[in-house]
């Protein structure tokens, strides 16, 4: 194979793993499928730990502040594997929307961006 060939060849390699690796990241795992409400609660308190942090880096929250916030978030987090541990591993829906509203609560409390 001359050194065109195999360049090519090289490039097609790259490619492929790059495809194999978006695939990968983009899918969801079995847990995810299997407690899609836990899922969401739990993608939602990420979200908002982020939130916090980017605020406290820009001086719009103080660590005071964000370690309250940090705190609420966790009971809520605590709160969500109460409730799954009483269920299968499950939370249901009515349980998610208590959830939903407790973190629509603490989200309020982190200044707009």
């Amino acid at each position: 194979m001359n050194g065109s060939g195999r360049r090519q060849l090289g490039y097609a390699a790259v490619l492929v793993t790059l495809a194999a690796l978006a695939g990968t990241a983009s899918a969801e795992t079995t847990w995810q499928k299997n407690h899609p409400r836990r899922t969401q609660v739990n993608h939602r308190l990420a979200n908002q730990n982020k939130r916090i942090h980017q605020d406290v880096k820009n001086g719009t929250l103080s660590k005071s502040q964000a370690a309250n916030l940090h705190h609420e978030d966790h009971q809520v987090r605590q709160e969500e594997r109460d409730m799954a541990s009483q269920n299968g591993s499950h939370i249901t829906k009515s349980e998610q929307k208590v959830l939903n509203g407790q973190e629509n609560n603490i989200s309020g409390q982190i200044p707009p961006k």
